[in-house]
């Protein structure tokens, strides 16, 4: 997933290629740590400085580990 700040978080969906992105695109406030822990990432204390650290500079990305029910939603538009 990217994300990038405009008017609240706006992020991107790419396949495992990096390159083919997802049709679905979502727009959140500030839950972008919420989003990488329910997409199954385990945030240590250096993953957290990772997403921070992106947060300030307002973009970024995390690697998300989806269910096939969670892959299958960003696959639809």
């Amino acid at each position: 997933m990217q994300f990038v700040l405009m008017k609240g978080w706006l992020c991107h969906f790419l396949e495992a290629d990096l390159k083919t992105p997802l049709p679905r695109k979502v727009t959140v406030r500030d839950k972008l740590f919420e989003m990488a822990e329910r997409s199954g990432v385990h945030l240590n204390p250096a993953g957290r400085y990772s997403i921070q650290k992106a947060i300030e500079e307002g973009r970024g990305g995390i690697w998300l580990e989806l269910t096939e029910e969670q892959y299958a939603k960003l696959k639809r538009p």
